[in-house]
């Protein structure tokens, strides 16, 4: 009952309001004197220093959903939980070599998405559309993620109701305010509201964690208390260390989500709108602190077990809603207020992912699609109205997900997700480096891998599904006599690579035209102060935004 949990909606809403009106400030801090502009409104000017990038890429990409969900899957799973953690730590060095060389080429030439970038480098619209569509897909249940994990603590504070619309009136609220303060403010919002959340959800999980194992009786008994319930249960992949069955699903999913991470458009629109190639480089080195402060939530699923936290119910007629776990583990443990501050840090850390997503998304629509496509002579100012309006649209659209399809769907379509944002792979990540590959190898490679990923994903059973249960694919089926699994997105995108690479030798040997090359060898290497268009043309700076011809 909603009554019971009075002094936590009032803080948690009290929080949320504020951030909110921070978010419509937003519009007026380091406002520039035109905001109609893809490079203001969608990048923040480029202008963002060391410490807001800090805030606002790790408010990207550690979010509700890494907030509830990880937990969750600890609680649920055992040591499978963890592949988080290190693919989190992987991906760093990895991005280090990448997205300084793509922030350099996109400064150069005023690329606002890597679909600009294929379009220049491979001289080929046709894969700067399959790039764009395909991030905008795999974003959409990105944004509908961070709803699960507002919803996941509505419900522990009782704030629900007896049919569909007044269950979920609050997060169609919540996410209203989002959409006006984004439309108006653009990046610049999720940049400001990034410091409080972050600040939040280090306040909340140092505290639990110290706190927490001495209530419970020590990290031993918390430790004791997990082990104890994995061995009762029936499925014998679940544990509190990894076993031969699963360790290969375990090191293919960190492997393939840490290449994922940095494909996705918000991850990149964060990069973009960094102030220099150094603030990239300092922020590679910082962002691994956000990977201990996430193995530290992942425990936060034993605790809840130790604690003998009992899930919510599910969606569907006897399940239940694991992740409502962490919001329970702090209702029953803490004060009200602190539980209403960490529902808080919840519900911020869903605003920001989900304001950059819907805005990164919005992006790839108007410069790959509506300007490429509808419009080719779209002034800057009806570039930037129609993100606006695409932002919104992806907003709707993402609470739709949840208004309409069971939210344990939503999360196995995350899944889905980056295993369909890893086919970009090779024409984004390696086309920064190469140019070896064809422009219709990387779209025959890209279309088998994607074929091969979802006939896969396809495959992949559930308890509550026959087909798109998951993302851990077992090798039998491919004729392999062993229980274990893989994650489908790594073979997918190798099956892509060398599709790709065959396709490639085959129009070369047949001497098939490539097209030219739009960008230099020195382009990726530019940095602050350097002009925004290729050296040895005359170009200005807003015609360099156009895409080649």
């Amino acid at each position: 009952m909603w009554r019971d949990h009075l002094t936590e909606i009032i803080v948690f809403s009290f929080l949320f309001l504020l951030v909110s009106v921070m978010g419509f400030v937003a519009a007026r801090w380091r406002a520039p004197k035109d905001m109609a502009h893809l490079d203001e409104w969608g990048l923040g000017g480029r202008s963002f220093g060391g410490w807001i990038t800090w805030f606002l890429v790790g408010g990207d990409l550690y979010t509700a959903y890494t907030f509830v969900a990880v937990p969750a899957l600890m609680f649920g799973a055992g040591a499978a939980g963890f592949f988080a953690v290190p693919y989190t730590i992987v991906i760093y060095p990895l991005v280090f070599l990448v997205l300084v060389r793509l922030w350099s080429v996109s400064h150069r030439h005023g690329f606002v998405t890597p679909a600009d970038f294929v379009r220049n480098r491979f001289d080929s619209p046709v894969l700067a559309l399959l790039i764009a569509i395909t991030g905008i897909v795999a974003t959409m249940p990105y944004i509908a993620l961070q709803l699960v994990g507002i919803e996941a603590v509505l419900k522990t504070m009782g704030v629900t109701g007896d049919n569909a619309l007044a269950r979920h009136l609050p997060i169609i609220i919540a996410f209203a305010i989002l959409a006006a303060y984004t439309y108006q403010s653009g990046l610049r919002a999720p940049a400001l509201i990034a410091f409080v959340k972050d600040s939040l959800i280090y306040i909340v999980i140092l505290v639990a964690v110290v706190y927490l194992p001495y209530k419970l009786g020590g990290w031993g008994d918390i430790f004791a208390a997990a082990d104890a319930k994995f061995d009762a249960s029936p499925n014998p992949n679940d544990g509190i260390l990894l076993n031969g069955n699963n360790q290969l699903q375990y090191v293919t999913l960190a492997l393939g989500s840490a290449l994922a991470l940095f494909l996705y458009p918000h991850s990149i629109t964060g990069v973009l709108a960094s102030r220099n190639r150094d603030v990239i480089k300092r922020n590679m080195s910082a962002l691994p602190a956000y990977s201990l402060l996430l193995g530290l939530i992942a425990l936060l699923g034993y605790m809840a077990i130790a604690a003998g936290v009992k899930p919510l119910p599910g969606a569907s007629a006897g399940s239940v809603d694991n992740n409502t776990v962490v919001p329970l583990l702090f209702d029953q443990q803490f004060p009200d207020w602190f539980a209403g501050v960490a529902y808080a840090a919840i519900g911020i850390g869903a605003l920001v992912p989900a304001a950059i997503m819907s805005i990164a998304a919005a992006n790839l629509f108007t410069r790959n699609i509506y300007k490429e496509y509808l419009k080719r002579d779209a002034s800057p100012a009806q570039e930037a109205n129609v993100s606006k309006i695409t932002s919104l649209v992806v907003k709707v659209g993402a609470v739709a997900c949840i208004v309409f399809l069971d939210p344990q769907f939503s999360i196995d379509l995350q899944l889905i997700g980056g295993v369909i944002i890893l086919q970009t792979l090779p024409a984004v990540a390696l086309g920064l480096y190469t140019r070896w590959f064809h422009r219709t190898g990387l779209i025959v490679g890209w279309a088998v891998g994607m074929g091969l990923g979802m006939w896969m994903l396809y495959q992949v059973a559930s308890p509550t599904r026959k087909h798109f249960g998951g993302s851990a694919f077992p090798l039998s089926e491919f004729g392999f006599d062993t229980t274990r699994t893989i994650y489908v997105g790594i073979v997918a995108v190798a099956v892509n690579l060398a599709v790709a690479a065959l396709v490639t030798l085959a129009l070369r040997a047949a001497k098939v035209d490539e097209g030219v090359d739009g960008t230099t060898p020195d382009d990726y290497f530019a940095d602050e102060g350097d002009p925004r268009i290729t050296p040895g043309t005359d170009r200005d700076a807003d015609s360099a935004r156009e895409p080649v011809a």
